[in-house]
């Protein structure tokens, strides 16, 4: 497949995945019980000329797709409305909160490709003893949600040991670093394991493979053949779990904030689903729609790189 037609059909799978996501997302918060008229008076009663001011100001009265037309017009121009629980822009909420939560799914998913890749590596490689230990380690790993790990990392390292703190981003890039390593770690356990699992299983099935038996019997060092024709033809199946790595960090990282009191918008989606904060929700559930497509795409295009069995557009190796 041509670049230029990968590259439209793409853009229209793009565009369609958004434009039905968005209807999903605006549309999901009214199935829930409640309203945002429900949290503005805090039970309060209110008078039917109040009860009106509010459900004129959000438009609570409109039709369902008049809403949601109105709605989606607003998120092209780049306005996701105004949070009813903050009574300011949610634009200016997702400025403030998003790099911090998009540094520490970056540090997690460092930590998970090295260690990962490391530990999958090297239980392939050396077989015997370290393969067992490393079985069980990635199973304990894998056994251990994100929200234990925190309030596991956070009780030793922090509260007990007092090597890091136990809540908070920091200021400044070097301090968030070191406000956020734990964080990272919780977020990275569940993922190092699979990641490990992954990589582990794929070298395997490479080790075994005709090409690999041909190289050994014309002489080629063992340390080039695991790097050449090993590692390097098992990344393709590894990159592929990219989407779900990724997925999965989006997910998580709201546990892990929230029991951080990281600030970013995992815990801003926490705080807004609880108040019935429509437009919050609404806009960082399509911001996480985004950058999914947007890891997708990445793995779509990477991975004839590392892998040349696969063609542009499709996951799938040659037989």
């Amino acid at each position: 497949m041509s670049f230029v037609r990968f590259a439209v059909r793409r853009v229209a799978e793009m565009a369609a995945t958004l434009l039905t996501a968005s209807f999903v997302v605006f549309g999901a918060m009214y199935l829930a019980p409640g309203s945002p008229a429900s949290f503005l008076l805090a039970g309060r009663s209110a008078s039917p000329e109040a009860l009106a001011s509010i459900n004129a100001q959000y438009h609570l009265d409109d039709p369902f797709l008049t809403r949601y037309l109105r709605w989606l017009g607003d998120v092209l121009q780049g306005d996701f409305g105004r949070s009813i629980t903050y009574r300011t822009d949610v634009s200016r909420l997702l400025a403030d909160r998003l790099p911090v939560t998009l540094l520490l799914i970056t540090m997690a998913l460092v930590v998970v490709v090295v260690v990962g890749l490391l530990l999958g590596r090297t239980a392939a490689v050396r077989g015997g003893a370290t393969d067992s230990a490393i079985l069980v380690t990635t199973t304990f790993a894998v056994g251990t949600p994100s929200f234990v790990a925190a309030v596991l990392l956070q009780g030793l390292f922090a509260v007990q040991l007092g090597w890091f703190p136990s809540s908070g981003a920091g200021e400044g890039f070097a301090d968030m670093l070191w406000h956020l390593a734990l964080p990272a770690v919780a977020l990275a356990l569940y993922l190092i394991g699979m990641l490990a699992r992954v990589t582990r299983s794929a070298m395997l099935e490479a080790l075994d493979s005709e090409h690999v038996t041909v190289a050994r019997s014309r002489g080629v060092p063992e340390r080039q053949v695991i790097r050449r024709h090993v590692f390097r033809n098992s990344l393709g199946t590894v990159l592929t779990t990219g989407g779900l790595i990724v997925s999965t960090l989006l997910v998580c990282t709201i546990l892990v904030e929230t029991a951080f009191s990281i600030g970013g918008i995992g815990q801003l989606l926490e705080l807004s689903t609880t108040t019935k904060d429509f437009p919050t929700v609404q806009a960082i559930s399509l911001i996480i729609v985004v950058l999914f497509m947007i890891v997708n795409l990445f793995v779509d295009l990477l991975l004839p790189l590392v892998d040349p069995r696969v063609t542009l557009g499709t996951r799938g190796a040659a037989a």
